[in-house]
C-alpha cells in the first residue's frame, strides 16, 4: 500500500515558526512521501520560504511540492524554488519525479496550474490580448502537466497542482471566483496520462472529494479544507484510494 501524505494552503510567515513542525514528527509511520499543494507563504517573500524550509526539511519521508499564487506574489518563485530545494524539497513545476514506496514505482508530476473555468462556463483565447494571454498561458501550463505525468516511468501517477482540474472541490467558494480557481484543461491533461490521483489547493472553502470527466479521484488538501495538519491517501496500484486520514 502506497501513502501520500498532503496538503496545501499552510501560509506561513515568520511569526509561525515551528508551529506546524511538531505535527509532522510522527510523518514516517504515515506516510511514504508529503506532497505540498502550494501557497506555501503568505506574501511570497524569500523570508517567508525560509520557514517553510524550517517546517519541512529533513523528515523522515520526500518531501516534494508545487508553488502557489501567494508564493508567486513577490516575484521571488526562482529564489524560493531554490532556497526549498537546497533544503531537501522536490519543487516541481512542469517537472515529474520518481520514488519507491512500498516496493512500486511512484510518480508525481507538478504544476502551480492557472484558472480560466470550467466546461461550458469557462473563458476562451479569442478577443483583447489580454485575453487571450490569459487562456495561453493556462493552456501552456496544462500541456507541461500532460507531459510530465506522460514523461513518468511509474506504476503509479499522482498530479500535484495548487490551482484545481475540476469544479467539483469548489463547491462551497462562491461561483463567481471559479474562473480564478481552476481550469478545466488541468483534468484533460489527468485524464490523458492515466494518472491514479490528483491533489490541488487554493479552494479554502472548498470541499475535499471529486473526480475528472475521465474518472481520476481528485482530492482538494486546501488545509482550511482538511482542517488537520495533513490527509494521507492510501493507493493500491490499479485500486482505489481509502478514505483520508486526518493528522
Amino acid at each position: 500500500m502506497i501513502r501520500i501524505a498532503a496538503v496545501g494552503d499552510v501560509h506561513l510567515g515568520e511569526d509561525n515558526a515551528g508551529l506546524l513542525r511538531p505535527a509532522l514528527e510522527e510523518l514516517g509511520d504515515r506516510a511514504d512521501v508529503l506532497l505540498l499543494a502550494g501557497d506555501l507563504t503568505r506574501h511570497g517573500t524569500v523570508a517567508e520560504a525560509g520557514v517553510v524550509a524550517g517546517e519541512f526539511r529533513d523528515l523522515p519521508v520526500p518531501v516534494i511540492a508545487v508553488l502557489g499564487n501567494h508564493d508567486y506574489h513577490g516575484d521571488a518563485e526562482r529564489p524560493i524554488t531554490d532556497l526549498l530545494q537546497d533544503n531537501g524539497i522536490t519543487v516541481l513545476e512542469g517537472t515529474g519525479t520518481v520514488l519507491v514506496a512500498d516496493g512500486h514505482r511512484v510518480g508525481v508530476a507538478g504544476v502551480k496550474g492557472f484558472g480560466g473555468g470550467f466546461a461550458g462556463k469557462c473563458a476562451s483565447a479569442f478577443g483583447e490580448r489580454e485575453m487571450k494571454r490569459f487562456i495561453q498561458h493556462t493552456e501552456q501550463i496544462a500541456d507541461r502537466l500532460r507531459a510530465a505525468l506522460l514523461g513518468l516511468s511509474a506504476e503509479v501517477r499522482v498530479a500535484l497542482t495548487h490551482y484545481s482540474p475540476v469544479a467539483d472541490t469548489l463547491h462551497g467558494e462562491p461561483p463567481e471566483l471559479y474562473p480564478f480557481l481552476g481550469s478545466y484543461l488541468l483534468a484533460e491533461a489527468i485524464d490523458a496520462a492515466g494518472t491514479d490521483l490528483a491533489l490541488h489547493g487554493h479552494a479554502h472553502f472548498g470541499t475535499e472529494s471529486g473526480s475528472t470527466p475521465g474518472g481520476v479521484r481528485v482530492r482538494n488538501v486546501a488545509q482550511p479544507v482538511l482542517r488537520a495538519a495533513y490527509a494521507v491517501y492510501c493507493l493500491e496500484p490499479a485500486a482505489e484510494p481509502v478514505s483520508p486520514s486526518l493528522y
